[in-house]
C-alpha cells in the first residue's frame, strides 16, 4: 500500500488516505456516469408525480446526506459507496433544478446561467485553495468537499441546460442529446489532437455528461406528444438503476477502477 507523503516540519492535514477518494478515469466511469445521470433524470420526474415535491425533495434529501456521511467516513474509494452518492446527487441535483423553475417560476436560460456561475465560483475557490482541480489530488477533507460541491453544481447545471435546449429553445429531447452527444466528444478529441488540458478536459467532458444522459433518458420517458418514446420514467429508472447496480457490482469484484499507485496524485 502506498502512504502519503508528508514534508518535512508540516503536520499531516486531518483527512489524509492512502489512497484517492475517487475512481480511475476508465471507460467504466463514463459509462456509469451516464447512466446515473438518466436514472436521475427520470427517478425524479416518477417520484415529482407521484408524491408531493416538497416531500420527495426533502426525502431524496435526508438520503442524499447520509450516503455523502458514509462516503466522507470511508478512507478510500470503495465503488459502491461513491456511485451510491452520486446516483443520489444525481436525483437531488435534478430536483433542485427543477424547483427553481417548476416552484418557484424560474426560466431555463436563468437557472442554466445561475448555476454557471455557481459551478465557477467553486472551481474558483477549489483553486484558489487547493492549486489544482484534478481529481486525483482528492486525498483530504477539504478537497473531498470541494469535489463534492463541484459534483451537485453540474448535476443541477446540465439539468437546467438539458432543460433549457429541449423546451425552451424547442429542439426536443432527442436532438438535444444529438448535440450534447456531439459536444461531449469535443473534449476528447481537443485532449488528444491539440493537447487540451487534462483537467480542463474531464470536468468539460464531466458537465456535458448531465444533459447527454438525461435527454436521451427523456426521450424514452416522456409521451408521444412531448416527443418521447413513452416507455414511463418508472421502467426506465428500473432499467437504468439495474444497469448501473451490475457495473458497479463488476467494479466492486474486479476493482477495475482502483488507482494504482500516487504517481500521478499532486
Amino acid at each position: 500500500m502506498t502512504t502519503v507523503q508528508f514534508r518535512k516540519g508540516r503536520k499531516p492535514q486531518p483527512y489524509a488516505v492512502s489512497r484517492g477518494k475517487v475512481p480511475e478515469i476508465t471507460i467504466y466511469f463514463w459509462v456509469i456516469k451516464l447512466l446515473t445521470t438518466g436514472m436521475g433524470e427520470t427517478t425524479s420526474d416518477f417520484l415529482n408525480h407521484r408524491i408531493n415535491p416538497v416531500i420527495a425533495v426533502g426525502c431524496t434529501g435526508m438520503v442524499l446526506t447520509a450516503v455523502l456521511a458514509v462516503q466522507f467516513g470511508v478512507r478510500r474509494y470503495i465503488a459502491w459507496v461513491y456511485w451510491s452518492a452520486i446516483a443520489m446527487v444525481s436525483i437531488f441535483g435534478t430536483m433542485a433544478a427543477d424547483v427553481l423553475h417548476v416552484g418557484l417560476g424560474v426560466p431555463y436560460l436563468a437557472s442554466t446561467a445561475f448555476f454557471v456561475v455557481v459551478l465557477a465560483a467553486i472551481f474558483a475557490i477549489w483553486y484558489a485553495s487547493e492549486k489544482t482541480l484534478s481529481i486525483h489530488s482528492v486525498n483530504t477533507w477539504r478537497r473531498e468537499v470541494f469535489y463534492w460541491a463541484t459534483v451537485i453544481a453540474t448535476f443541477a447545471l446540465g439539468t437546467a441546460a438539458g432543460d433549457m435546449t429541449a423546451v425552451t429553445i424547442h429542439l426536443g429531447y432527442l436532438t438535444s442529446g444529438v448535440m450534447f452527444a456531439a459536444i461531449f466528444a469535443i473534449p476528447a478529441l481537443a485532449y488528444r489532437f491539440i493537447g487540451l488540458n487534462a483537467v480542463l478536459s474531464f470536468w468539460f467532458a464531466y458537465v456535458i455528461t448531465r444533459p447527454l444522459g438525461a435527454s436521451f433518458a427523456d426521450w424514452m420517458g416522456v409521451s408521444r406528444a412531448r416527443g418521447g418514446l413513452d416507455l414511463g420514467t418508472g421502467p426506465v429508472s428500473l432499467v437504468l438503476a439495474v444497469l448501473i447496480l451490475g457495473l458497479v457490482c463488476h467494479l466492486a469484484v474486479t476493482r477495475k477502477d482502483v488507482e494504482r499507485g500516487a504517481h500521478r496524485r499532486r
